[in-house]
């Protein structure tokens, strides 16, 4: 076997017609997490031009339907058993050309495998380690298990959502997976590669998605030290209180956002509604309920895009509520490539949501589609210059 060959951000199948890379051109990551946090952080780095070679072997998620194909544009993917000795070995060679790797497991596996931080930086010492987990490496939780839903129930964050009087509502989308856990989790990687260009030092970063979920509370804190009570559940100034800030049914039963939170957009949305009475009494606490009730009244009285087509451009806050297929579908998105299609070596494409991080001089792209589990792994190996028989044998001991 000849020896390890540096990879490069060179295209590989299916790449040839790609766009220059973009900031990170050069960084490469190895993403042993699972699931949608870590992974969800790694397309960042691999939206921004990162290499991103995904390791997994928990071929379950894959069976239950658990492995998100979503997040795994512009990556390699390989298969590979880290609870064996060759296993171990070629994570090892990989390790070697790596600059960050994200794990996602609960506190102690990767000491039990062998690849915690520690492990790492014995190996190579400018390593930036980045771990995402529930509760943190340190605390009196870091053993507990969790899913979205209990990061935001312990944050407080989750009491905070739905209907007063009603039981707290599960958001629809995973709050603290993808911004609690894989953004903050992109963020603490460049934070760290910016630090090891002026150190040369690698380091540890330990992310809790329960610690991120709490960091979402500035303006709930700072209500509570304002009024000495705790923001209540769809009973406070940005969560239903007021009509100034609230959600309305129209008459298709469809729903508008209203966020006229400032005196200038409050008062000409009262008169552009006919309801100029209440233009100076935004926050009457005395007449609350009965300025709701006629602003109910009044959005009751057209459809959603009928009211959309009278205010949306008006300079009043005022939005259509859209489901999911109409956002995909809605020209600022498409205007600003935020739903792209990518094109398959198949000659199909498949529709993926765009990168939101716009830089002048290096922006991102969704350069390849997505991923499939262990794409990668043959080709990957061959670049370290594993063989066609050697490639078989760990195919058929399971390594790969």
């Amino acid at each position: 076997m000849r020896g390890p060959v540096r990879p490069t951000n060179k295209p590989s199948e299916g790449e040839k017609q790609l766009p220059p890379q973009g900031a990170l051109e050069g960084i490469m990551v190895l993403d042993l997490s699972r699931l949608l946090p870590g992974p969800y952080c790694s397309m960042i780095l691999a939206d921004h031009g990162a290499r991103v070679i995904a390791i997994e072997d928990k071929r379950q998620y894959l069976a239950d339907g658990l492995f998100l194909p979503t997040v795994q544009r512009n990556k390699a993917h390989i298969s590979l058993n880290l609870k064996s000795a060759e296993g171990l070995k070629i994570f090892g060679r990989l390790l070697q050309d790596a600059d960050v790797v994200i794990e996602g497991f609960r506190p102690g596996v990767v000491q039990r495998l062998g690849i915690d931080y520690d492990a790492l930086r014995r190996i190579k010492d400018d390593i930036i380690y980045c771990s995402i987990s529930g509760y943190g490496q340190t605390g009196p939780y870091r053993e507990r298990v969790g899913h979205d839903i209990n990061y935001l129930g312990y944050a407080g964050v989750l009491d905070l959502i739905g209907e007063a009087d009603h039981p707290p509502a599960i958001p629809g989308i995973q709050i603290a997976d993808i911004a609690a856990g894989g953004l903050n989790a992109a963020i603490g990687i460049l934070l760290a590669l910016f630090e090891r260009q002026r150190s040369g030092q690698g380091q540890h970063i330990d992310i809790s998605m329960t610690d991120g979920m709490l960091g979402f509370l500035p303006v709930a804190q700072y209500w509570r030290e304002l009024t000495g009570q705790a923001p209540q559940r769809s009973d406070n100034m940005l969560a239903h209180r007021f009509a100034c800030y609230n959600t309305y049914a129209t008459a298709d039963d469809r729903f508008l956002a209203v966020g006229a939170l400032e005196g200038r957009f409050w008062k000409k949305l009262c008169e552009r509604l006919g309801l100029s009475q209440y233009a100076d009494m935004q926050f009457d606490e005395t007449h609350r309920l009965e300025i709701i009730e006629a602003f109910r009244a009044v959005f009751l009285q057209k459809s959603m895009c009928e009211w959309e087509a009278l205010l949306g451009e008006a300079d009043l806050c005022v939005s259509a509520i859209r489901t999911i297929d109409e956002a995909l579908k809605a020209p600022v998105f498409v205007a600003r490539g935020m739903v792209v299609e990518t094109p398959r070596t198949d000659g199909t494409a498949e529709t993926n949501i765009g990168v939101p991080i716009r830089l002048s001089a290096t922006p991102g792209a969704v350069r390849t589609p997505r991923a499939a589990f262990g794409q990668s792994t043959r080709k990957i190996l061959m670049e370290y210059g594993y063989s066609e028989q050697q490639l078989q044998r760990l195919t058929d001991e399971g390594i790969i």
